[in-house]
């Protein structure tokens, strides 16, 4: 049967929240991906598991003090990003979208960088450095989980208030909990363990941002899902200058930094950019979207009757 042609531009989730260098090669790279994948049959998961394997094998890669390993490394990550690109891109393209999905791919960042971390304190104990470099190691790896994890949150409610909830990936606890209570631990093991984690990481998300959870429950309380045009609007105006922050704090920024240190043989200095303009980068996108969300609370309260 004769498929539908996609367009390139469905495939994205929106202007708002998509980086330069996304849109010039990722994005790119996964649309050819997913009109493969689709032709020939291939569901998004199975890319996404494909993008965790070959993410963790760049990792190891970056354990070694030889360049030619860690440019090796360096290509693999860069496929592994645009798979990770593709699978949401293909599940866009055939509306092929589940939780677990969304679970996978979260986890594969994360996953990817566990690696990355662990090789390059390896690396630098070989080189000479005390043990404490897996403590500063460790420091670096929590605050990049913290990082992604926030950034990952905000740009789905900015694409919430955007595109709708069918079109955006948020969540609440108070929504997940009962569908993980349905879930048996003998028949559902592998889809309950998975919801474990992503009721902790949703749940870490709504604790560092109680002004935007006070918002969202009024919004929710209010208008349901119907959000009217007028603060969907409003809300983009004045969200839409965090999504520069939220991208940096993803994947790009931080992987030209890594690719930087290595190539200087100097490993160390990733982590020292990520404990310090990084989370600088969080805490400035925590208390500005907070401000925001106080903004617009208040303004409800205050004109019960606008619509």
């Amino acid at each position: 049967m004769e498929q539908t042609k996609v367009k390139y531009a469905d495939t994205l989730k929106s202007a708002d929240t998509e980086e330069t260098l996304d849109l010039w090669l990722y994005r790119p790279i996964g649309y050819a991906w997913a009109l493969l994948f689709r032709r020939l049959g291939i569901r998004p998961n199975p890319v996404t598991v494909a993008s965790i394997f070959i993410g963790i094998a760049a990792g190891i890669l970056f354990a070694y003090s030889d360049l030619c390993y860690n440019v090796a490394g360096m290509i693999l990550l860069v496929i592994a990003n645009s798979l990770d690109s593709a699978d949401g891109q293909l599940a866009r393209m055939t509306n092929d979208k589940t939780r677990i999905g969304r679970i996978l791919d979260g986890m594969a960042g994360n996953l990817w960088f566990i690696t990355i971390y662990i090789a390059l304190c390896i690396r630098l104990q070989n080189e000479g450095f005390a043990f404490w470099i897996w403590g500063l190691g460790a420091l670096a790896g929590g605050s990049h989980i913290q990082q992604a994890s926030m950034a990952d949150y905000y740009r789905n409610i900015h694409l919430y208030f955007l595109k709708g909830k069918e079109n955006s990936e948020v969540d609440y606890v108070e929504q997940l909990i009962p569908e993980f209570k349905k879930l048996s631990w003998s028949k559902n093991f592998v889809p309950k363990i998975m919801m474990t984690f992503y009721i902790n990481y949703t749940s870490q998300q709504e604790r560092l941002t109680p002004r935007l959870q006070q918002f969202l429950k009024h919004v929710r309380e209010r208008f349901g899902d119907a959000l009217p045009q007028w603060l969907r609007d409003e809300f983009r105006a004045k969200n839409i200058s965090l999504m520069k922050y939220t991208n940096m704090l993803t994947f790009n920024t931080r992987v030209i930094a890594l690719f930087v240190s290595l190539f200087l043989r100097m490993p160390w200095l990733y982590f020292c950019f990520e404990l310090t303009v990084l989370n600088l980068m969080l805490i400035y996108m925590i208390v500005k979207q907070g401000r925001i969300s106080e903004y617009f609370y208040k303004k409800l309260k205050d004109a019960p009757e606008k619509q």
